[in-house]
């Protein structure tokens, strides 16, 4: 056994043993890095990534492209970075189906966090929800730039029919980290409220997610503001 599959050994003992308390987050990518590569000494790569990237979740949250940007990471190694970011996704979505949303809410706002917080363009997302409030499902429905997104309301009313859904959620990151809402953010939700109110479905929230906080619309009193101007009307 050589040196660097001795070390890699030791990481592998020491995580089966304790699980990642006491671990640097350059040893967490480190062993994402190993698993396409067992053979391949990735400690200087991962302390690369993480300069590069500033945080763990930086790090996570990069594309291949950029990733593969570092010296002596490639396409093959950079399996096991993504492929964790993919299973975690997965599991925490999978925890919130068929779960009322108002009694998880806190399992909701983590998966918000970890699939939206560190993306570096607008995600527009939608959790459908049935007649009592529980999840159905939830899809990213539009991607922007780094400033804005495109919402379509004809769209997010299509995939409500198409899932039967009797409520909704919109939730959207702001890359800046600010999660205030801005004078557009509030002019689509309008519009989403209108727009859905004739269907006959019902608007919970807009939840805005920002660098370890969010801002909800329904919590700051815009949700009941707008379905009284729609009843006003």
């Amino acid at each position: 056994m050589n040196k660097g599959e001795g070390h890699r050994k030791r990481l592998r003992d020491k995580f089966l043993t304790s699980g990642l308390s006491g671990f640097h987050d350059y040893e967490v990518i480190e062993l994402l890095l190993t698993l396409a590569t067992p053979r391949k000494d990735c400690k200087n790569e991962a302390k690369e990534a993480l300069i590069r990237f500033k945080t763990f979740q930086g790090v996570i949250e990069a594309s291949v492209s950029q990733l593969c940007e570092i010296k002596g990471i490639g396409a093959i190694n950079v399996f096991g970075i993504k492929l964790i970011k993919a299973v975690c996704d997965r599991y925490l979505e999978k925890k919130l189906i068929s779960k009322d949303y108002i009694s998880n809410s806190k399992e909701l706002f983590e998966y918000l966090f970890n699939t939206l917080r560190d993306k570096n363009r607008e995600s527009f997302n939608v959790i459908f929800l049935d007649a009592k409030n529980n999840i159905i499902s939830l899809k990213m429905l539009f991607e922007g730039t780094l400033t804005s997104s495109q919402v379509y309301p004809r769209e997010v009313i299509k995939a409500a029919l198409e899932n039967h859904a009797a409520a909704l959620i919109f939730a959207h990151n702001h890359p800046s980290g600010d999660p205030s809402p801005s004078k557009e953010d509030i002019a689509i939700t309008k519009q989403l409220i209108f727009a859905c109110k004739v269907m006959g479905i019902t608007v919970h929230d807009h939840i805005i997610i920002g660098d370890s906080k969010y801002f909800s619309l329904a919590d700051n009193g815009y949700i009941n503001k707008m379905n009284q101007e729609y009843n006003e009307k």
